[in-house]
């Protein structure tokens, strides 16, 4: 189980086993609006970055192995966690996300969701 540690309004804030947001990539992470989704392939959690043709393949972190069980056993933010139903539903929302990779025109980018806010659950 994560540990958690007190945010700025001193609630509990569970933290993450595998880290999304890292000294090494902070600078390339950034909020958009989008509908994270689950798919059949690989990665099967996907989100698309709304107004775009933008896929974005969700893992859990740099360090996640990319062709192992990570696909299946995601970490994501605790709030998406609670509410996402991967085969019943979709949630939309504001998502920080950081890239694993660059991005390619035509291809799938890896990256990861740190933070997710103002969701709204679609079934």
């Amino acid at each position: 189980m994560a540990l958690a540690v007190r945010g700025e309004t001193g609630t509990a804030i569970p933290k993450r086993i595998i880290p999304c947001k890292t000294p090494a990539n902070a600078a390339s992470c950034y909020w958009t609006h989008g509908r994270l989704a689950f798919y059949n392939g690989n990665p099967a959690f996907r989100l698309w970055k709304i107004g775009t043709h933008r896929l974005l393949g969700i893992y859990s972190g740099p360090s996640a192995d990319r062709f192992g069980e990570d696909n299946e056993h995601l970490e994501l933010p605790s709030n998406v966690e609670r509410t996402f139903i991967p085969t019943h539903n979709r949630i939309f929302g504001d998502f920080e996300v950081c890239p694993l990779e660059l991005e390619r025109q035509g291809a799938m980018q890896a990256a990861c969701i740190e933070l997710a806010k103002n969701l709204v659950v679609e079934k």
